[in-house]
């Protein structure tokens, strides 16, 4: 079995097909777990793309179409993989991105990767992603914020608003535990699947749950933090900047059984 493919529009994608990638650097993307071709949420990653599609390329997206292709990408794949959807257009026009165009459907599997971090440390930093409600391949701001956290001896950046409140991490959503329940920022930031996942988990379990400003400053007052996205659904986090965080099973117990409480939904 092939754990890589780089499928376009259902067919092996060439080098030509993929030149528009790297000249015209404008789409959007999610990426997703698969294991035995399955995948947690989803419906909630269909619904990403979809409604990025249409604000970035004034087109529906097929979402029957799509699921097809993803289907066919990791029906090949043998344990656990990592699936991402591109979308992007072959037809834009840099002279008129007003015009509506045809989306393109670029989908690339690849062998899941082990985790490598038993927790986190990150470094906050006053930035925030451009279009944060969308997952787009924007990356170059990220990827250099991350850059200078990781030479400053940390893991990753904690991007904070202009008004001082946590909004998201590089490529992951934040939470945060205060003793008897769980917070999440309500700054501007992606409205991650994991993020989404959890929630309603936490929710159907009764556990408290509130969405909020969090500002940088008091941080220090909550017991536990986290980081969570698709590929790791729940990363403790050991330290924002200075101020420590105990990382403490009860609390991970928790966000564990929310997300248990979602099947994993044939592709």
């Amino acid at each position: 079995m092939n754990a890589r493919r780089c499928e376009l529009n259902g067919r092996a994608a060439g080098v030509d097909d993929l030149r528009h990638l790297v000249l015209d650097n404008y789409g959007h993307f999610t990426s997703m777990r698969a294991q035995g071709g399955c995948v947690q949420g989803l419906d909630l990653h269909l619904e990403r793309l979809s409604s990025a599609t249409l604000e970035l390329f004034g087109t529906p997206l097929d979402r029957t179409r799509t699921r097809d292709w993803m289907r066919q990408a990791v029906a090949q794949a043998a344990g656990p993989t990592t699936l991402r959807v591109n979308v992007f257009s072959r037809a834009l026009d840099r002279a008129r991105l007003d015009r509506a165009v045809e989306p393109d459907v670029l989908v690339t599997t690849s062998p899941a990767p082990a985790p490598t971090l038993a927790s986190a440390r990150v470094r906050s930093v006053a930035w925030l992603r451009d279009a944060p409600h969308i997952k787009h391949v924007g990356s170059f701001g990220l990827f250099l914020q991350k850059r200078r956290a990781q030479a400053a001896g940390f893991d990753d950046a904690l991007f904070i608003d202009p008004g001082g409140a946590v909004a998201e991490a590089s490529i992951w959503n934040v939470g945060f535990f205060d003793g008897a329940g769980f917070v999440w920022p309500d700054a501007p930031a992606l409205a991650g699947i994991s993020m989404q996942l959890l929630k309603g988990g936490l929710a159907a379990n009764r556990v408290p749950c509130a969405t909020r400003r969090v500002e940088l400053a008091e941080v220090a007052g909550f017991r536990g933090a986290f980081l969570t996205n698709s590929a790791r659904a729940v990363l403790p986090l050991a330290a924002i900047d200075d101020v420590g965080f105990g990382i403490e099973p009860g609390w991970i117990a928790l966000l564990e059984a929310a997300l248990a409480r979602h099947p994993w939904q044939a592709v």
